[in-house]
């Protein structure tokens, strides 16, 4: 039999040279695609909080002009919003879903002898819109008469506007940077009242 011959000095300079690049291969890698990962993230977030705004901004358009006792039309405003006819999630933009498209009005009410704008509790909004404009010619101050839309983009759940987490496309790697609320505030037109119909009577 052949007897093997232990390696000469040569080769095994050469193989622990191919290890030592093998290892600068992976460190040089690893460092390349964490940049490359690092750019593609930062465009995707500055998208994301780019097409936030417009959202709200879509969904106040719609709002002003849809009745908020409809729960149905609200839910296709806020659908409309994030570009989709069903529930679902922003193209692009996951987490965010119809869900995070809060949509709620404001009264402008006065104090002392500033004014002031008010949230108005879902359990306070008039029976319908034209209720709402009943309440409005009586008194535009009133903490219940509706002059104003106002879209934020938030955390699903809850009465308070939380902020939406971002979230990176790979889950390795964690950013922690929460979503703006992209807030739109526009001014209250029909609320879904056809046109020709008179404000209802009291008590209604």
């Amino acid at each position: 039999m052949r007897e093997l011959k232990p390696a000469s000095g040569a080769s095994r300079v050469l193989q622990r040279q191919q290890g030592i690049a093998a290892v600068e291969l992976a460190v040089v890698l690893v460092i390349f695609l964490t940049l490359i990962f690092g750019v593609i993230e930062f465009a995707r977030a500055m998208y994301v909080c780019n097409t936030l705004q417009e959202v709200t901004r879509r969904a106040a358009a719609l709002a002003t002009s849809t009745d908020f006792s409809d729960g149905a039309a609200m839910q296709r405003v806020r659908e409309r919003a994030i570009f989709r006819t069903s529930p679902g999630s922003l193209m692009f933009a996951e987490p965010i879903t119809d869900a995070n498209v809060n949509i709620d009005y404001l009264a402008i009410t006065r104090s002392g002898t500033s004014l002031v704008t008010t949230p108005i509790p879902s359990g306070s909004l008039p029976a319908s819109p034209a209720r709402n404009l009943q309440v409005c010619m009586s008194d535009p101050y009133d903490a219940g008469c509706i002059r104003l839309v106002r879209v934020r983009i938030c955390a699903s759940g809850g009465t308070q506007c939380n902020p939406v987490p971002y979230k990176t496309i790979v889950s390795l790697i964690r950013i922690p940077f929460s979503l703006p609320f992209s807030t739109t505030i526009t001014s209250a037109e029909t609320l879904g009242r056809p046109a020709g119909v008179a404000p209802a009577p009291c008590g209604c």
